[in-house]
């Protein structure tokens, strides 16, 4: 497959292309799912929640650790929110868009958006500069998250709504096709989860622009590469929300702290 593959675009109910391409890759990427001034007020609506976190001297959200981090010029700045989705209309209406609604058979039956679950809706900050703590993410599966909730393995879909254009310098998520479909024991020992970054010659590196969504299997081998610019070319901001099969299980304020967000360093 190589770095290139093919695009597609979203509307309310995915062709049977589309459903064949994401069952043998285990990944999708369709362009221009929103404008570029809806990426713009989503952006302006992390920058209230943030403020807001700050001041709030906040720590954790729903049990989920926040990640805290600093801008170019040493302010603090949120590098990865959880529920955000829940602090701001703007990012809880993004999720009543309809064309989701046709995403969520990739998962199977009784599939929904994990709005409530898991981490909620995700928003991460990357920004590559002198006091960067997250700048990249080793190899690994979130099927694993399933094994230590002590669950058997649903399918679990994320979602990835893309508010930066990217070039491949920019580093991003780099995935290896097809692992969706591995057995358990490559899944748990292919690699060593998180502490491996090395290129793999059969990855392939998702470079979106701003606008774009992409949807990858829990279950792929994936990474997130590190930016090889820094300063304010570096500065990448995403979406992920999950698909979720299997039992609800919501999270509220009383939630605990899930044993692997412990190692607050590795989560993405």
């Amino acid at each position: 497959m190589g770095s290139s593959y093919k695009t597609f675009t979203l509307t309310e109910q995915l062709t049977n292309e589309q459903i064949a391409f994401f069952n043998e890759h285990g990944f999708i990427h369709f362009k221009k799912f929103i404008n570029p001034e809806t990426v713009s007020s989503i952006i302006d609506a992390s920058k209230q929640v943030e403020q807001n976190w700050i001041e709030n001297n906040l720590q954790k959200v729903n049990g989920v650790p926040i990640k805290f981090g600093k801008d170019l010029d040493g302010s603090p700045i949120v590098q990865r929110f959880a529920f955000i989705n829940q602090h701001h209309q703007a990012l809880s209406g993004l999720l009543l868009d309809p064309r989701f609604n046709g995403l969520l058979p990739l998962a199977g039956d009784g599939a929904r958006l994990g709005t409530e679950e898991k981490d909620g809706m995700v928003f991460n900050h990357y920004i590559n500069g002198p006091e960067s703590k997250f700048t990249k993410m080793g190899w690994h599966t979130d099927g694993l998250r399933d094994i230590f909730y002590g669950g058997k393995l649903n399918p679990m879909l994320n979602v990835g709504i893309h508010l930066s254009t990217l070039k491949p310098e920019n580093g991003g998520l780099k995935i290896i096709p097809g692992t969706h479909k591995q057995s358990i024991y490559q899944m748990l020992f292919r690699k060593k989860y998180f502490l491996d970054h090395q290129a793999d010659p059969e990855e392939v590196s998702i470079i979106p622009e701003a606008g774009d969504l992409t949807i990858h299997d829990g279950r792929l081998w994936h990474r997130v590469a590190q930016s090889s610019v820094r300063g304010e070319e570096s500065r990448r901001r995403v979406i992920y929300i999950p698909i979720i099969a299997g039992k609800y299980a919501p999270k509220n304020e009383n939630s605990p702290t899930v044993f692997y967000q412990r190692f607050a360093g590795i989560v993405k």
